[in-house]
């Protein structure tokens, strides 16, 4: 098995990506980067030119964004059934989902953390349309099944539970009960908790992080 190098650091995205990892139960090396350091090094832009983190390497093959990592590292390890079949019904849902979080929620959520202006001039050119729409989109499909491709846990569900959790945690958007159960069972996971013991240890020793 190729070796697998995770470029990360604890409080950032890559705990999503960690998340993944212990899901699969994998061996794994984690590379921790300091922000505005080792993150614009020479060394790390050959591995991502924008400096931003996470990013793995796995063998010779390079992979940055969270959603495209976890999609990656789900059908390099097809045996722990982490994404539907390809020939399902669910995979179509997986994919919509895997990247609805990371493109119109990221977005909409973004736009409330910064107080962008999106309203009946511009929602129709921006990728998450009206805020409310996407907020309201995902609590419709959280409403009718326990994971988000129906009753199987997929690398979906990490991205999302993530993404959907940080936006409450920031009061972006409304701690609404649908999205406080599905949070509660996702994160309840055995992997979800190493993970998170993991990156809360790691974060201990890291330099101070201001935004």
């Amino acid at each position: 098995m190729s070796e697998l190098i995770f470029y990360t650091h604890p409080m950032s995205r890559g705990r999503v990506v960690r998340w993944m990892l212990e899901e699969l139960g994998i061996s794994y090396v984690t590379k921790t980067m300091e922000y505005g350091t080792e993150m614009k090094s020479q060394e790390y832009l050959a591995i991502n030119p924008m400096g931003k983190i996470p990013a793995i390497r796995h063998g010779n093959i390079v992979v940055t964004e969270v959603a495209a990592i976890v999609a990656y590292l789900a059908d390099q390890f097809p045996s722990k059934k982490l994404a539907p079949p390809l020939e399902s019904p669910e995979r179509g849902a997986y994919y919509r989902w895997l990247f609805f979080m990371a493109g119109p929620f990221e977005m909409a959520t973004s736009a409330v953390a910064y107080g962008w202006n999106i309203d009946d001039s511009n929602a129709q050119a921006v990728g998450c349309g009206h805020i409310d729409d996407s907020i309201n989109t995902l609590e419709r499909a959280l409403e009718t099944s326990p994971y988000i491709c129906g009753d199987q846990f997929t690398a979906a569900d990490i991205v999302l539970s993530s993404y959907l959790w940080w936006g409450i945690m920031q009061k972006n958007i409304a701690p609404k009960e649908v999205f406080k159960e599905y949070i509660e069972r996702t994160e309840s996971r055995p992997a979800a908790k190493r993970a998170n013991a993991i990156d809360d240890e790691l974060a201990t020793k890291m330099k101070p992080v201001s935004f």
